[in-house]
């Protein structure tokens, strides 16, 4: 449930918290509750509900095809390591940072890139950063949890270069708050608004940041009271006094919203009436998801691990191997759409987001990347950076991006211990 003490005008403050700009500064913020309904035990405050749904349901467009994908395994589609050719790893990175041990670099489109890292003292443990891919400076966007209390903790961020969001999460009782604010420059440059809170009976939003947005999705847990709930997806640009709700999802979406090139890709059950089936659907953001752009319905039970729109196709990733399927219920990195015979891939253990640059994909497999070149038709391999195998090198970028960014914790050569965090930035041009 929302704190009580939550309950406030939009002209009150929040209880004195700040939000600490990248220069050390220091401004008084304004929180409130956006976006929240009695369904997910979530108190409504002053500054609005957006109670109508803005968003268009998958299962009623009859534009998208909401056909099954069945591939079938022996003929269908193409694999990457056969049918397309084998350039070698002649990739060098254009630029190489060395950050603390102990950041953790999470996907993101701009040039700013969030960074969860480690307090300088127990508490907090984590504070949250944000990364420039153009300058390698890291600035501190907040030196701890904006909500009040002794075992409260950042949990996720999140950021595009105009907006910062992150997840705080009690420790004991598992409540949690989705927080935003306007972002530029690497600091936080406006009020931080309150985009939901919940209890342990739902999960921690999964959720991204694309231009002035914010997309989050509201499911229940696996386990609780909440569990036969239907779970919605919302969306809050930056100086909206509302979230809107656009989508719902008869139990719990498939991996987590997706930015990309203007749009989000996400993953809720389609067919309904028919079984358990779950559509990848990419959405236009900046039309408030009132236009599906495409989807690709996966065979019936087949859950998709991670999606993301890159051009005019999805790259999707299938964490398990199923009885049934064809080809799309193998384990393994697919890139395709429902209208394409051609489906192409990969039989690798999925690992991370697929990102494209230049129509290159970056495919991460255990100590190396997979870079596709969809357009030449040939695959190369870029290396783990050395000594980092152990911990894995993983990517900061999603979807089409201008420039690919990875991390990893390199061990000292002499001693064997984590000695810090590399990242790399390549171009791929």
């Amino acid at each position: 449930m929302a704190r009580d003490d939550d309950k406030r005008t939009e002209t009150e403050d929040a209880g004195g918290k700040h939000a600490r700009h990248a220069d050390g500064k220091h401004t008084i913020t304004r929180r409130g509750v956006i976006g929240a309904t009695a369904a997910v035990g979530v108190t409504a405050a002053a500054i609005g509900i957006a109670v109508s749904r803005s968003g268009s349901d998958p299962n009623e467009d009859s534009a998208l095809n909401d056909t099954p994908v069945v591939v079938d395994s022996d003929e269908g589609g193409r694999d990457i390591l056969t049918s397309f050719s084998e350039k070698g790893s002649s990739y060098e990175a254009t630029a190489t940072y060395e950050l603390p041990v102990g950041s953790v670099l999470l996907p993101a489109e701009g040039t700013w890139i969030p960074v969860m890292t480690a307090g300088e003292s127990a508490s907090p443990m984590v504070t949250a950063s944000a990364f420039s891919a153009s300058s390698g400076d890291v600035v501190q966007v907040l030196d701890g949890p904006v909500t009040e209390g002794s075992n409260i903790e950042i949990y996720q961020a999140r950021c595009s270069d105009s907006v910062y969001a992150w997840v705080e999460l009690d420790l004991l009782t598992r409540s949690w708050w989705l927080y935003a604010a306007p972002f530029s420059s690497g600091a936080i440059s406006g009020n931080v608004v309150t985009l939901w809170s919940a209890t342990s009976d739902w999960d921690p939003a999964p959720f991204c940041c694309t231009g002035t947005h914010v997309v989050w999705q509201v499911q229940p847990s696996l386990s609780g009271t909440k569990t036969a709930e239907t779970s919605e997806c919302y969306l809050w640009t930056v100086g909206d006094s509302e979230a809107q709700k656009v989508l719902s999802s008869v139990g719990r979406f498939a991996g987590s919203p997706t930015p990309s090139e203007g749009t989000v890709t996400v993953v809720p059950r389609v067919r309904n009436d028919e079984g358990t089936y779950y559509g990848i659907t990419a959405y236009d953001v900046e039309d408030g998801f009132k236009t599906p752009i495409d989807q690709l319905v996966m065979p019936s039970t087949v859950k998709p691990f991670k999606a993301v729109r890159v051009g005019d196709q999805f790259a999707f990733s299938v964490e398990a191997s199923y009885e049934s399927g064809g080809l799309l219920g193998s384990m393994g990195y697919y890139v395709g759409t429902a209208n394409d015979d051609d489906i192409l891939y990969l039989s690798r253990e999925p690992a991370a987001d697929i990102a494209c640059v230049n129509n290159t994909l970056l495919i991460k497999c255990r100590s190396f990347y997979y870079v596709v070149n969809l357009e030449e038709e040939s695959y190369g391999y870029l290396a783990a950076v050395n000594r980092c195998t152990e911990y894995g090198e993983y990517p900061a970028r999603v979807g089409t991006v201008s420039n690919f960014v990875t991390y990893s914790t390199v061990n000292n050569q002499d001693t064997g211990y984590p000695d810090h965090v590399e990242v790399r930035v390549f171009d791929f041009s």
